[in-house]
């Protein structure tokens, strides 16, 4: 699994309508084949900060950034950011979902 995070920064203007301007984008992503998730989050502690958890599977990084709605995503994200965004991205080999917590099993 390609695990990747990245924290957007809108401008002020386009935090009430971010996630607005970012759904063509998602839905397009969420469709295709290599796609496992790829989930919104709005931070509690920082205003109008939004965390992107994505994850694909291990083959699935070219056909993503050579789709159309990620180079369209490339010219709406500079415009309506305050900042480059931030990124983890890793490879966790053959891993294709979530695992359960071992530390806080509930029954």
């Amino acid at each position: 699994m390609i695990l990747i995070n990245v924290k957007f920064r809108p401008k002020k203007e386009y935090v009430k309508t971010f996630m607005d301007k970012v759904s063509e984008f998602t839905e397009k992503t969420r469709a295709e084949d290599g796609c496992l998730f790829f989930d919104w989050y709005r931070s509690t502690e920082e205003d109008g900060l939004f965390i992107l958890v994505e994850g694909f599977k291990d083959d699935a990084a070219e056909a993503h950034v050579n789709s159309q709605h990620f180079q369209d995503a490339g010219e709406l994200f500079p415009e309506i950011l305050t900042e480059t965004p931030e990124i983890i991205n890793t490879l966790i080999e053959g891993k294709t979902e979530w695992d359960r917590m071992a530390e806080f099993q509930v029954d």
